[in-house]
């Protein structure tokens, strides 16, 4: 008992733990875990805004080990007209906070338990081949950068920030391939999302397109007249024109779907679909694979093969 004080004295006579608001502790987690981690610009921004809007208008100045299970319900309550993959993202902050000011030792234990929504698994909204041949030749009619917006998307599976990001030195056209290596988003450039570099082969429109519009105004593709880099907006504004001329649903990221839809809907495997399409696994590609006939179509044939008889030795 004597060597069991000495080693562990009795804290009766410790100070309590000054535990900080939620508030307070805003900027310490911010610094401490999303910066610190170097997690993209784009989800450092998301959480900024998830706490300034959502979170700490709700829980304000609550200290963290004050926050219980009932705060997180009056939460979802204040958030009832936000879609259910909302609410789980400013609840999954939530979580990550506090987990934080656990391993910090700024709180001694969770003091209450987040349990998301659950969310409907959606299908993707993608265009069918007559739409999207309809969207290439309208972009094309429009300029050369508007069908290279609309091709980057819907022939090579890039995202906007992407194709943003786009260089010459990226290109070679006489591999017919483009590297994806960086990401653009609002003028910072990072790594992809998956956070890796993808070779992705180009087709016979796509290369043409690229060669048409080479110039020497910036190293990137994508530019303006004065060589200064295309933004985000004017992307969105093109892909807009296009889509509403041509008569389909607007949106940049449809593009994107598009190309995975139909890779799946001619029969590419799921693994190709992955690798060109940058998923960092399987579980995204196959939300795309219902639409594949030919994989539908092998796996009912089996039950039209003859049945083997086990042969014994």
């Amino acid at each position: 008992m004597l060597f069991e004080r000495l080693m562990k004295p009795p804290q009766d006579n410790a100070p309590p733990k000054e535990v900080p608001t939620l508030r307070e502790f805003v900027s310490r987690f911010l610094d401490g875990h999303p910066r610190a981690n170097r997690q993209k610009p784009s989800g450092i921004a998301a959480k900024e805004m998830i706490l300034r809007v959502h979170l700490v208008p709700a829980l304000d100045h609550k200290k963290l080990d004050a926050i219980k299970s009932e705060d997180v319900q009056h939460l979802k309550g204040r958030l009832s007209t936000k879609a259910a993959k909302t609410v789980n993202n400013i609840l999954t902050v939530l979580n990550v906070m506090l987990k934080k000011a656990v391993d910090w030792d700024v709180i001694d234990r969770m003091p209450c338990a987040v349990t998301l929504l659950p969310v409907p698994k959606t299908s993707m909204s993608f265009y069918d081949f007559d739409e999207y041949e309809r969207l290439v030749e309208v972009a094309r009619s429009i300029d050369p950068r508007t069908l290279l917006v609309v091709l980057l998307g819907g022939d090579a599976g890039m995202r906007c920030g992407e194709i943003l990001a786009l260089e010459w030195n990226d290109v070679d056209l006489v591999k017919r391939q483009l590297c994806v290596r960086q990401s653009d988003w609002n003028g910072q450039v990072g790594t992809p999302k998956s956070g890796r570099l993808r070779y992705v082969p180009l087709t016979r429109r796509l290369t043409a397109a690229l060669v048409e519009h080479r110039h020497l105004r910036s190293k990137r593709v994508l530019c303006q007249a004065d060589g200064s880099p295309f933004t985000r907006q004017i992307v969105q504004n093109r892909m807009i024109l296009a889509a509403r001329r041509a008569n389909v649903k607007k949106g940049v990221h449809i593009l994107r779907h598009t190309f995975c839809s139909h890779l799946s809907m001619r029969g590419a495997p799921a693994k190709a679909i992955q690798e060109l399409a940058g998923h960092a696994d399987l579980t995204m590609t196959q939300r795309y694979m219902h639409l594949s006939p030919a994989a539908l179509d092998a796996a009912i044939r089996l039950l039209d093969e003859p049945r083997r008889e086990r042969g014994l030795g």
